[in-house]
């Protein structure tokens, strides 16, 4: 039998006092907040007549998502990372903003503290021997479409075997390990030497894993690299460009390929390449312009506060 309390005077009364509606302390955004959320859970405790074994296995899946600090991990996988940008994209809309290079989402794996570098950085540094060589430049622009000479690039990628540093459970990298910042040159440039990055999936026996297996899901990424953007007088860029020809490029399990964000990777194999760019053998070259939006009434309106690590 499914009752049918919750449009009742007792529960909309005990709603607000469980979530202070009833005094005047505390933070009236946070009780409106969780107002909404937890009368939507007793909803759909009553609409789907959740039973009290399924709510206790969800509290405990909670706790095991917050052991394993996987909530930043599911959180892109659920879909709420790429429906925070849909509603910033629309906000643009409404302004009237036209945006160069798009949005999306930032990932749980940014380390704040990269070495800065001037131009050009190595952001690897050679332990990857399965690593194939990577060049990636570019210029960025401001909302006039004029190169931002000291716009600060600030990169970051995982290794060959989908391992970022500062997360890497095997304890192999280094801090700061294929994570740099690039201060952009007097004609707005950057450029970087690095690997090509490999593709990645959620630890198979985690928390996030075993609800995507619920389901019907994969939980694995195409390659990628990803990048904040700022510069004086314009808006901060999140983004990241998706490796051309990786098998998952249009099935990421964290929604962030956009279109415009997955430039062509070249091959270069002749001499003169290679003893251009000081290497040895073959690598791949992409190229990526970065184009930046203005500030908005003097304001940057995408900023966005979230619990970051911070590296030693």
């Amino acid at each position: 039998m499914n009752v049918k309390l919750f449009d009742s005077a007792e529960v909309q009364n005990f709603l607000k006092l469980a979530c202070g509606l009833d005094n005047q302390e505390g933070n009236p955004r946070t009780k409106e907040i969780v107002h909404r959320i937890v009368s939507d859970v007793f909803k759909a405790i009553e609409d789907l007549n959740i039973t009290p074994d399924e709510y206790w296995a969800g509290v405990a899946y909670l706790n095991r998502l917050g052991s394993s600090h996987e909530a930043g991990l599911l959180s892109p996988g659920l879909g709420f990372d790429r429906y925070l940008d849909m509603r910033m994209d629309a906000e643009d809309e409404a302004l009237g903003v036209k945006n160069g290079t798009p949005r999306t989402i930032e990932g749980p794996l940014y380390v704040a503290g990269a070495p800065v570098e001037h131009g050009f950085a190595r952001l690897d540094d050679g332990s990857d021997t399965n690593g194939h060589t990577l060049i990636m430049h570019g210029t960025v622009r401001g909302a006039d479409g004029a190169a931002l000479p000291g716009a600060k690039v600030e990169v970051w990628h995982c290794n060959t075997k989908g391992f970022y540093s500062h997360f890497d459970p095997t304890g192999e990298q280094k801090p700061f390990n294929m994570r740099r910042t690039i201060i952009a040159d007097e004609q707005g440039r950057y450029r970087f030497q690095s690997i090509v990055p490999h593709g990645y999936g959620c630890p198979p026996d985690g928390p996030t894993q075993e609800l995507l297996n619920q389901l019907g899901r994969h939980g694995n990424r195409p390659a990628h690299i990803h990048f904040f953007i700022t510069a004086d007088g314009h808006r901060k860029l999140t983004t990241q460009i998706n490796i051309d020809g990786d098998p998952l490029l249009n099935d990421d399990f964290a929604y962030a390929t956009r279109e415009g964000l997955v430039p062509p990777v070249i091959e270069r194999t002749d001499e003169e390449s290679i003893k251009a760019n000081g290497l040895e053998g073959p690598f791949a070259e992409i190229e990526f312009d970065i184009q930046l939006t203005a500030l908005i009434d003097g304001e940057d309106n995408q900023i966005v506060e979230r619990a970051r690590l911070v590296g030693a």
